[in-house]
């Protein structure tokens, strides 16, 4: 049982627990109770007539209805008790009354009085938000009706709401409270619903428009699609943009024409995917919230830049763009530097502003420029002067933009501001126009057409928009509003729309605190007629009107195959064409080859298929022959013989075996034969297909089939081989067959019968020929044999840029028993550079990007290498070019180090190669080689060790480069050049660690320093040092407090001791009891961390971009 939180935990395990068992009662019960139990007015007989119904039909959507319950024998009532349904938003609800026993807070009896709402329905997707005001009504006097509110979103597993403990049993029953009357009690309910989602809700016929699909977090573009599409004038020029040659995929006018058209003339939810995919978004962008005020402005600059040289130029900025003067006027002498602007929208603040006036006028305030931030006016020097902005004209589509969401420097976040703020339906600006400058020519009063709402918090929520389609929000009747709530679309009142969504705190449960408007659209009331001008099919294009009309067959038809695809099977068809420049085993390469493909039913007999193909491939009947293409048990595929006479009558997915796609061999006769049809192929014939191996040049070609007598001599076959190769008739030839991967044969007496000399003769045998020559020794693969065996090992490598982590890499067939340097020179040769300015990295073996190097003296072979790639995917290697040999690179050490300039600006990450026995003088200079020194500086470098934003060490110039450990992520290495005054220090003088914090000395940030400090030196000394060496100016510099910090203990200087002098005994490392380490004190500057956070979710901060 879903009730409101009035009485604790305890209460709501107690209320589930009796849920389980009054269910089971009520569904057993329900009948009886709907025939027992009356309400007021809502059951009707059976003999309404037509009119009745339709009016029963409009009343059964209506938004908000009052109904009662009459309760009766509530002294004996044991069980639930339910209402006859009353019918709001299509959904049945109903009022819940039940006794609840006492609870441990609660000792005493109690009645729950709940709504419940849609509770018989099976879905699981319905959802419908409400408001109610349940009642307990007081039987002498209503006034005194004892009463509580509810707001709640109804679904599935959360279809009932209320009170618990609504009042407390004895009470009820009390004759003197006026509750009960005759042992009754009546209950009543005015409920208040939104159109609910995921029923059937037809938005069309309640409201003669329709919604637009949510694609996961797209609200927000669907609230500003719903308003620019009633901007009726803006529609139509949409419409006639040029789009007939547009790409239907990456054209945005095509898609803006697509969505717009279907809104119009579509009777469902209408799809964005379309409209997304032309921004050149991907998936996770809609399921990304952006700022409905960003794509405003993003979408309006890419329609305008497309409308450009067509017919409806101009049409975003006559529609959007209004004029401000921006001004900068001296007060005591005659100069003012002034410059216009345009704009499509206005920002208006809203913080501490009551609505939309005093907001306009905050942003004319005119500003007093005087005393240090007197404006410099050139030759007349600095002025006392007034900065300002003034309106020259307003657009007749006016969008204001409320700025909801304002940086807080004290959470260094952005936080929304619900503040109640006001904006009425008709707002006029005249006084607020430049009256001097003023272009506008009628009055500036405007029509409120659109409000934008914001449910939620700067983190997320849910845009909606209320729109009165034609303009006519003025009309007292107030029903003239609609609700555009994704795919819902429901009407709403005048109050709905506006009053409900000034924000602000409001003790009506009816609308949450966080729910306000974020954009307003006004339309000019002198251009009313014009901006919403009617929109009809006359005004669009014919050649739109079709090419729609075709997409929509097209999907329609692809709809049927996807609910049909179930009858149908696939059969692809190979030819002689996709065998020749096969380089590899059998015929033809499955994976790469053009298949020629067809959906045939799966009751379609094989002479039905035959004749389909002779149709497509235009060829007689009788001149081509199907041979399905199998699977032998010994890794190969081969056509096999297929007899008509057996199989014509049976159906393709009998004859495939069942298998899809299934594939085939479509013979055909050769124009060259001089033949009408193809010979007759009998079982004492059998197919052979035949290559030539070329060794000069090591590749194959297909020399196409051939009948042969099962019976013939090998040497039969030598003379049409000749022939088909070119070659003299009488050329000695070297005959292989082709049996397998890595299995070829020779054939060495040519005198046997092929079923002799061929192993396990069968149709689709392959025979390799060449040239019988001495001389073919020369070549690196002389003969079929090594040709096919150096095939077998040889392997399609994917080599990426390590360092271009989106580099889509290049491949290479390279043979898997190549070792290092044959690989290298591959690889070198494709990139034109020197194998030994390369350096290769294995794959990782649990995710994409590379992994270990591999040593130039790798011993073993390319197979080696390529262990870790994962089955079935594309095998890969990294590779990255070098400045060095990588000989030379393997006996040096990478270190990584950041270079830090003497003004304190992280400038440069610096990658080192020291020697791998170096030490760190050999580093530093390694470093002084990559960056730029100071003019007046000593010339010498030093290496920091960084943890935690705090200096740990100076790291001496002997200390061996394997004794540094970079491990841990809060540690790193710093190189800087030492300050002249700090390369000697005397005997009273010291460097010590200084670093940045925020009131926790934990909290450490920024690029912490070195500073020098003299024995016995005034505190106010080393203070100036340190506004000196980090340049802050002395109004923000006041700000700073200083602190020594000591093992976590904090001792905060303060002004009064500024004149302290300084004790170097104070900042001399101190030893840690139990561990064999000194922790080193430092001088903490504690003050506000003014570099933005990095938020964790780092596609919240993604700008919204259309690609095309």
């Amino acid at each position: 049982m879903n009730h409101v939180n009035d009485h604790g935990e305890r209460d709501k395990l107690q209320d589930v627990e009796m849920d389980i068992d009054q269910k089971k009662e009520e569904n057993k019960e329900g009948g009886d109770d709907a025939n027992m139990m009356q309400m007021n007015g809502d059951i009707q007989g059976n003999g309404a007539t037509n009119q009745e119904d339709a009016e029963m039909e409009e009343d059964e959507c209506r938004s908000e209805a009052t109904f009662r319950y009459t309760v009766e024998n509530i002294s004996k009532l044991k069980e639930t008790a339910l209402s006859p349904p009353c019918m709001v938003r299509n959904l049945p609800w109903k009022i819940m009354c039940q006794p609840r026993p006492g609870s441990e807070r609660h000792n005493q009896k109690t009645m729950g009085f709940f709504l419940q709402c849609n509770a018989e329905s099976d879905s699981v997707s319905w959802s419908c938000n409400a408001s109610a005001t349940l009642k307990l009504i007081h039987q002498t006097n209503e006034a005194e009706s004892h009463t509580k509110k509810i707001q709640h979103l109804f679904y599935s597993k959360e279809n009932d709401w209320g009170y618990s403990n609504f009042i407390v049993w004895n009470e009820l029953l009390d004759p003197n409270r006026g509750f009960v009357a005759d042992d009754k009690i009546i209950l009543e309910v005015h409920v208040k619903a939104d159109a609910p989602h995921g029923v059937s809700w037809d938005s069309k016929k309640h409201t003669g428009f329709v919604g637009l699909k949510n694609q996961g977090a797209t609200c927000y573009m669907n609230s500003l699609l719903q308003t620019l599409f009633f901007t009726n004038k803006l529609r139509k020029a949409v419409y006639l943009m040029p789009t007939e040659s547009d790409d239907s995929d990456k054209s945005v006018p095509l898609a803006l024409q697509r969505v717009f058209y279907e809104l119009q003339f579509s009777d469902k939810p209408v799809g964005t995917k379309k409209l997304t995919k032309s921004f050149g978004w991907e998936t996770l962008d809609t399921f990304m919230q952006h700022d409905v005020q960003e794509l405003c402005r993003v979408l309006l600059e890419n329609m305008e830049s497309k409308m450009k040289a067509t017919v409806v130029e101009n049409t975003i900025p006559r529609l959007f763009e209004g004029k401000t003067l921006s001004y900068i006027r001296c007060k005591h002498i005659d100069y003012c530097s002034s410059k216009e602007e345009a704009f499509y929208d206005i920002q208006l603040n809203l913080k501490g502003k009551k609505n939309v006036y005093e907001s306009f006028q905050d942003y004319i305030k005119v500003e007093s420029l005087d005393g240090e931030n007197k404006y410099d006016a050139g030759e007349h020097g600095l002025q006392e002067a007034e900065k300002g902005v003034s309106f020259l004209s307003f657009p007749p589509v006016l969008h204001l933009h409320l700025l909801r969401f304002m940086y807080d420097p004290m959470a260094d976040a952005y936080v929304k501001i619900n503040d109640r703020f006001e904006f009425p339906e008709r707002l006029n600006l005249d006084k607020f126009l430049n009256p001097k400058e003023k272009k506008d020519k009628t009055p500036a009063s405007y029509i409120l057409h659109a409000v934008l709402v914001h449910s939620g918090d700067n983190h997320g929520g849910h845009y909606v928009v209320y729109i009165a389609p034609r303009g006519d929000s003025k009309v007292k009747t107030g029903q003239n509003w609609c609700k555009f709530d994704d795919d819902v679309v429901s009407r709403c009142t005048k109050q709905e729309a506006v009053d409900n969504n000034f924000g602000g705190h409001d003790e009506e449960v009816a609308v949450k605190h966080c729910t306000n408007a974020y954009m307003l659209v006004y339309i000019r009331e002198s251009c009313l007629n014009d901006v919403l001008c009617e929109v009809t099919e006359a005004d669009i294009p014919q050649t739109l009107i079709e090419r729609l009309a075709e997409e929509r067959r097209l999907e329609a038809q692809k709809r049927k195959e996807r609910t049909e695809a179930h009858l149908y099977m696939t059969i692809q068809v190979v030819s002689n064409d996709n065998f020749y420049g096969h380089q590899g085993n059998d015929l033809f390469d499955p994976d790469r080859v053009n298949y020629r493909t067809f959906k045939v039913k799966k009751s379609c007999s094989i002479s039905e298929f035959l004749d389909i193909i002779a149709e497509n491939m235009k060829y007689p009947l009788q001149q081509m022959r199907v041979w399905p293409i199998q699977s032998r048990q010994n890794q190969t595929v081969r056509p096999t013989f297929l007899d008509l006479d057996t199989y014509g009558h049976k159906t393709v997915q009998e004859t495939a075996d069942s298998e899809s796609p299934w594939t085939v061999w479509v013979e055909t006769l050769s124009p060259e034969s001089g033949l009408q049809e193809l010979p007759v192929f009998d079982k004492d014939n059998v197919l052979i297909f035949v290559k030539l191996y070329d060794p000069k040049t090591a590749s194959i070609s297909f020399c196409g089939h051939m009948y042969v007598p099962i019976s013939a001599k090998v040497s039969e076959l030598m003379p049409d081989l000749c022939r088909r190769a070119g070659f003299p008739i009488n050329t000695p030839l070297t005959l292989f067959e082709e049996v397998k991967p890595n299995m070829v044969e020779l054939i060495d007496d040519v005198n046997l019968p092929l079923e002799k000399t061929l192993e396990e003769l069968m149709d689709g045998d392959i025979i390799v020929f060449q040239r019988d020559d001495p001389e073919v020794h020369q070549y690196e693969l002389p003969t079929a044999k090594d040709y096919f065996k150096d095939l077998y090992y040889r392997v399609e490598v994917i080599f990426c840029d390590k360092l271009n982590p989106s580099d889509p890499g290049f491949s290479l067939d390279l043979s898997m028993r190549m070792n290092y340097d044959q690989m290298a020179n591959a690889v070198a040769q494709y990139l034109h550079t020197d194998p030994y300015l390369l350096q290769f990295f294995k794959p990782q073996s649990y995710r994409e990007g590379p992994g270990n190097a591999i040593r130039c003296t790798f011993e073993g072979n390319l197979k080696d290498l390529l262990l870790y790639s994962k089955p079935k995917q594309p095998r890969k290697l990294y590779y990255q070019q070098l400045n060095i040999r990588i000989n030379e690179l393997e006996n040096k050490k990478q270190f990584k180090c950041t270079w830090v300039n003497s003004k304190l600006k992280e400038e440069k990450e610096l990658v080192l190669y020291p020697n791998k026995n170096g030490r760190v003088s050999d580093l530093l200079e390694e470093a002084k080689k990559q960056v730029t020194l100071s003019e007046d500086g000593s010339g010498k470098l030093r290496l920091l060790e960084v943890i935690s934003y705090k200096i740990y060490s100076i790291q001496r110039e002997e200390t061996l480069l394997d004794l540094l450990s970079s491990q841990g992520s809060t540690k790193s290495y710093r190189i800087e050049e030492i300050p002249l005054d700090e390369v000697n220090l005397s005997s009273n003088e010291t460097l010590i660690p200084v670093a940045h914090f925020q009131k926790e000395v934990f909290s450490t940030f920024g690029v912490p320093f070195l500073l020098k400090i003299k024995q016995n030196e005034p505190f106010s000394a080393v203070k100036e040092r340190v506004q000196k060496k980090l340049d802050i100016p002395d109004k923000e510099f006041e700000k700073y407090k200083f602190a020594v910090v000591v093992m976590g203990r904090v001792e905060h200087i303060s002004d009064e001791d500024q004149n302290i002098r300084v004790d170097l005994d104070i900042f001399k490392p101190h030893a840690i009891q139990g561990a064999n380490m000194q922790a080193r004190p430092w001088l903490g500057l504690d003050h506000v961390n003014k570099t933005p956070k990095r938020t964790r979710y780092n596609y919240l901060e993604k700008a919204i971009k259309i690609h095309n």
